[in-house]
């Protein structure tokens, strides 16, 4: 294996390069938590490590050790090789470039937290390199990736997880919903409202000096090559010390060139419980309707025309007609969660609370024995990483499995382009294209610049 990326940490904040072998990981003092013995915990990579991806890997190491990070910002890299080497007792190797990870045969899984547009290369990518996939939810930037990646694990037979994990971590309250529903105590499902929170709108934003320790072009990777743009005021906690209005790091989910704004955030989400609920995790629905919508920039074809300002919807209303006759709102006012209504009561839930009549009557009726395991198919996981390793010990695939996961990101991606080209979609669920329009289902693809094409 060629390590010509794999870097020190002083290395890597003065943008240097190293050549050095990559070595796999000796026992560490911790690896009796979680497994029985050094043998069972497997080795796992993270790539794309700012926010969620420190997230996911400080939450796994109970279950795994790390070998080895990426990230095209040597910052970044820098300050998890440390974090990961205080955790575990050693640090992992260090490389801008993920592909020297892929080429270890020492690593069992990565996770990817990278921008969304990343997704589904490095996943396929890992993939035919033998690894299994833990990816940052939402799985991938257009529908047809999603179908892709469908291929890649059924061809490969490696286990997907994908990181939706309110089908675990945050579980209780959503699986109690999903059972509530499906034991009949609001009777016939009639409608389900997901509130995802709207974005605001941004300023224009200036071409900017790519940060020093950032590979802009790497960054873009298969998106089209732009300038980098920032303002200089600085985002404050989540996402700290990078700008608040940019083109790149935190705010890359504000645009369609890297993402699909609170459709495809919180949507990924709330709307991956809802189909759960209403058993359509591998159906789709039959219609998208852009009832309402608020897009900051002026659009053209479904493009927006201008390339300096946020472009993904700040404000929307999508009613979405779902099987046997639900009504699926998807919406940016209201609370942020689900409220399922039927013929014989309703109820909301998110991640705080579970509230409602249905849920009040549990006191004196509780579910039967078990129905929040039926739900989950077992005993529910800790966490999701542990689900993972659970599905990587069996060769089943996970609770958010890339099926189900894609089937409802299928409602998110086509939301976003009804709005994008202002009409209503009719959707072949079998088929999985927009019937009888051409040009919306240019939207379910998109060109990927070259020398960023999926390695197969």
């Amino acid at each position: 294996m060629s390590a010509h990326r794999k870097t020190t940490r002083r290395q890597i904040l003065q943008g240097m390069a190293v050549v050095g072998a990559a070595s796999v990981l000796p026992s560490f003092s911790n690896r009796a938590l979680g497994l029985e013995s050094a043998n069972d915990r497997p080795v796992f990579a993270t790539i794309g490590l700012r926010n969620q991806g420190w997230t996911i890997t400080q939450k796994s190491f109970k279950f795994a050790d790390f070998a080895a990070l990426a990230d095209v910002d040597a910052n970044v890299l820098g300050d998890n090789v440390e974090k990961v080497k205080k955790a575990q007792g050693k640090a992992p190797d260090a490389y801008k470039d993920y592909r020297e990870i892929l080429d270890r045969k020492d690593i069992d899984a990565v996770m990817i937290a990278t921008p969304d547009h990343w997704h589904t290369k490095i996943a396929v990518e890992a993939m035919y390199a033998g690894k299994d996939v833990y990816c940052e939810k939402p799985l991938t930037l257009t529908i047809d990736e999603g179908k892709l990646i469908e291929k890649v694990v059924k061809e490969t037979g490696k286990v997907f997880q994908v990181g939706t994990m309110q089908r675990t971590e945050s579980a209780q309250r959503f699986l109690q919903a999903v059972a509530l529903v499906n034991h009949g105590r609001i009777g016939t499902v009639k409608k389900v409202t997901c509130g995802i929170n709207g974005m605001i709108a941004s300023p224009v934003i200036p071409v900017a000096p790519v940060p020093e320790e950032l590979d802009w072009d790497f960054w873009l990777g298969p998106a089209p090559k732009v300038p980098y743009r920032a303002l200089p005021e600085l985002r404050e906690g989540y996402g700290g010390g990078v700008p608040l209005y940019s083109n790149a790091h935190y705010s890359f989910r504000n645009w369609h060139e890297y993402s699909g704004g609170k459709l495809t955030d919180w949507g990924a989400h709330h709307v991956d419980i809802a189909c759960w609920a209403l058993g359509a995790s591998d159906t789709g629905p039959s219609k998208v309707t852009p009832v309402e919508y608020t897009l900051p920039v002026e659009y053209k074809d479904g493009h927006p025309t201008v390339d300096d300002q946020y472009n993904a919807a700040t404000k929307f209303r999508i009613r979405v007609d779902m099987p046997n006759d639900v009504e699926m709102i998807i919406t940016s006012e209201g609370d942020n969660g689900i409220l399922f209504e039927g013929t014989d009561g309703r109820f909301f839930v998110n991640r705080g609370k579970i509230v409602g009549r249905p849920v009040e009557d549990l006191e004196k009726n509780p579910l039967p024995d078990g129905a929040v395991e039926e739900v989950y198919g077992g005993p529910v996981s800790e966490n999701h990483t542990a689900n993972f390793i659970d599905a990587m010990r069996s060769r089943k695939q996970p609770i958010s499995d890339v099926w189900t996961h894609n089937r409802m990101l299928e409602i998110c991606h086509l939301s976003n382009i009804a709005m994008r080209l202002g009409r209503e979609l009719n959707w072949d669920a079998d088929k999985r294209e927009v019937v009888g329009d051409d040009q919306a289902n240019s939207f379910l693809s998109r060109p990927i610049r070259k020398g960023f094409e999926i390695n197969m």
